[in-house]
C-alpha cells in the first residue's frame, strides 16, 4: 500500500494448507446452555476481527512452529471458553440454545502470496473480506474458524470470525487476551479473564416491569410490516461498503472542542458520533439535492437520519455491588443496549455541533441506567419466544441509519502470541440489510489517534472523503510506520 494514501487495488490470491477442528484439551460436560434474554435479541449474523504481526524475532519463527502454538494455545483456552466450541440449535420454543458438546472450532491454515505492508487497509472489502477473515460454512459455531495466513514477507495474519449472538466485543477481547497468554506460557497459569456464564445473572424480575421507552428502542419481528416483493435500490444511496480511516488526535481534539459549551463538554467519543450524524444528515440532503425524496404518490417527506450506540450493560447492572461487578465484568455473553435517535436532516444541518452532541447525550442516558437493562430483560422476558432486534436495524425506508460503537478499550489489550504485538488489527463487520456500522479503535501507535471502521452507504463515504479529507485519512502502511 506504500505512501500513496487509499493505495491501488492489489489482486492476490489465498491459498488453504490445511484445515481441521481443534476441541478443548481437556474433556467437558455435554450440556445445554440457554440464550440469556439479551442474547435472544441478536439477530444470526457475524462479526470478525484480525490481527497483522511483523515476524520480527530475534530468531525468525516458521509458520509451522507459530501455528502450532496457536493451536496448542487455542486447545487450552477452549477449556475455560467451552462456550465457543458448541453448537447452537433450536429447542421446543423456536428458540436458539447453545449444545456445550466440545464439537471444537474450525482452524484454517493458508498462505497468501502478498506482503504485509501491501495489503490495503483502507478498502478491507477488497483486501480483508474473503480472503483474510474465515467464512462460516454452518453457521452454528461461536467461533466458525481461526485462520492464520501467511504472507510472502513473513509477516502473519490472525483472524476469528464469531456468532454475535453469543459473544459480544467485550467477550471477544476477554478470550483473545485470554488465548494470546495461554500462548506465551509454559505452565498453567491464571488467566486475567475468567469467563464467566451464569445466565442467572441476566433473570428477568418477579413480575416483569419494563419502560415504554424499551418499544421505541426495540420491535418484535412479528410487528414489522413485510418486505417488499421485489425491494428496489434507492439510486440516491448505493449499497454499503467498507473503509478504515485514521483521525488524529489533533481532529478529535478540535471536533470535541466545536461540540463543547460552557454548560456541558461531552467526550471524544459523544463529540465524533454527533458530528458523523450531522455529516450524514449533510451528505443525505446533498445526494437529495431537495432535502426530500419523492414516494409513489409523488408527495415529498422529510429524510430523517437515524443514529444508534451501542451500550454495555456489564457497569450499569453491579450498579455499586463490589461481588456482582466483579461477575459481570467476567460475564460471557452479550450485555449490549442500543438506544438511537432520528432527525430530519434539514434539522440536523442547521442544528450546531454542541446541540447535537447535548441531544446524543440525551438519547444515551435512557440506556446507560441498571433499570433500562433490566427493564430491557423483562421486555423480552414477557414477549418470549417471539423474536425481537434492535428497532434501528430496521428503519432503514426514510433516510440513512447506522449504529457506533465503541473499540477503545478493545485493541489496547495484549494481543501477543509470543511474538510481538500486532502491527494493525480491526474488526471487519459488513452489516446486512441497509444499516451501517461505525467502530473507532485507539490507533496502534500509541499516540492518541484513532483507527475507525465504517460500514456506510457509499455516497455517504464519497461525500465524507470529499468534504473532511483532512479528518478522515485513508489507513495506509506509511501511517502505521511512522513514515508521515
Amino acid at each position: 500500500m506504500g505512501g500513496n494514501g487509499k493505495g491501488e487495488l492489489l489482486s492476490f490470491k489465498v491459498r488453504v494448507t490445511n484445515e481441521e477442528v481443534i476441541a478443548a484439551v481437556l474433556p467437558t460436560q455435554d450440556h445445554w446452555l440457554p440464550f440469556s434474554n439479551l442474547d435472544l435479541l441478536l439477530p444470526p449474523i457475524d462479526a470478525s476481527v484480525f490481527f497483522c504481526y511483523n515476524n520480527n524475532t530475534e530468531e525468525m519463527l516458521s509458520f509451522e512452529s507459530m501455528v502450532g502454538t496457536l493451536k496448542n494455545s487455542l486447545a487450552q483456552a477452549l477449556v475455560p471458553y467451552y462456550v465457543l466450541a458448541g453448537e447452537v440449535v433450536q429447542n421446543s420454543m423456536g428458540e436458539p440454545e447453545l449444545h456445550c458438546n466440545n464439537r471444537g472450532v474450525e482452524f484454517i491454515e493458508a498462505e497468501a502470496d502478498v506482503e504485509l505492508r501491501s495489503l490495503n487497509l483502507y478498502n478491507p472489502d477488497e483486501s480483508i473480506e474473503g480472503k483474510l477473515v474465515p467464512k462460516k460454512k454452518h453457521g452454528v459455531l461461536a467461533v466458525q474458524a481461526c485462520i492464520a495466513t501467511w504472507l510472502k514477507c513473513g509477516g502473519l495474519v490472525i483472524a476469528c470470525t464469531t456468532d454475535h449472538r453469543l459473544i459480544d466485543a467485550y467477550g471477544v477481547k476477554m478470550f483473545l487476551v485470554s488465548w494470546a497468554q495461554l500462548a506465551q506460557s509454559t505452565k498453567p497459569i491464571m488467566l486475567t479473564h475468567q469467563p464467566c456464564c451464569r445466565r442467572s445473572l441476566l433473570s428477568p424480575r418477579r413480575p416483569p416491569s419494563a419502560h415504554p421507552s424499551i418499544d421505541r428502542t426495540y420491535v418484535l419481528l412479528s410487528d414489522l410490516p413485510p418486505p417488499p416483493p421485489e425491494p428496489k435500490p434507492d439510486p440516491l444511496s448505493g449499497p454499503n461498503i467498507s473503509r478504515i480511516y485514521y483521525v488524529t488526535i489533533e481532529e478529535l481534539n478540535r471536533i470535541q472542542a466545536l461540540a463543547s459549551s460552557t454548560e456541558f463538554k461531552p467526550t471524544k467519543f459523544v463529540s465524533l458520533s454527533a458530528f458523523l450524524w450531522k455529516m450524514v444528515a449533510t451528505a443525505s440532503s446533498a445526494s437529495s439535492s431537495s432535502n426530500a425524496v419523492v414516494d409513489g404518490c409523488n408527495k415529498k417527506r422529510g429524510i430523517v437520519a437515524k443514529m444508534g450506540i451501542a451500550v454495555d450493560g456489564r457497569t450499569r447492572l453491579s450498579n455499586g455491588d463490589k461481588k456482582k461487578e466483579a461477575l459481570m465484568n467476567s460475564y460471557f455473553g452479550n450485555v449490549v443496549s442500543i438506544p438511537f435517535e432520528g432527525e430530519e436532516v434539514g434539522k440536523l444541518i442547521e442544528k450546531p455541533l454542541t446541540l447535537a452532541a447535548e441531544q446524543v447525550r440525551e438519547f444515551l442516558e435512557v440506556a446507560t441506567t441498571e433499570e433500562h437493562f433490566l427493564g430491557l430483560i423483562d421486555w423480552v422476558e414477557v414477549h418470549r419466544p417471539t423474536p425481537a432486534v434492535a428497532r434501528i436495524s430496521c428503519e432503514t425506508n426514510d433516510g440513512p441509519c447506522f449504529v457506533v460503537s465503541s473499540g477503545r478499550r478493545f485493541l489496547e489489550s495484549n494481543v501477543d502470541f509470543g511474538w510481538g504485538k500486532p502491527v494493525f488489527g480491526s474488526c471487519h463487520c459488513p452489516w446486512k440489510g441497509g444499516c451501517g456500522y461505525v467502530m473507532p479503535f485507539p490507533s496502534p501507535k500509541g499516540n492518541g489517534d484513532w483507527v475507525i471502521f465504517m460500514n456506510l452507504q457509499k455516497n455517504l463515504l464519497e461525500f465524507m472523503e470529499s468534504h473532511f479529507p483532512h479528518i478522515f485519512r485513508p489507513l495506509s502502511w506509511d501511517y502505521l510506520t511512522n513514515k508521515i
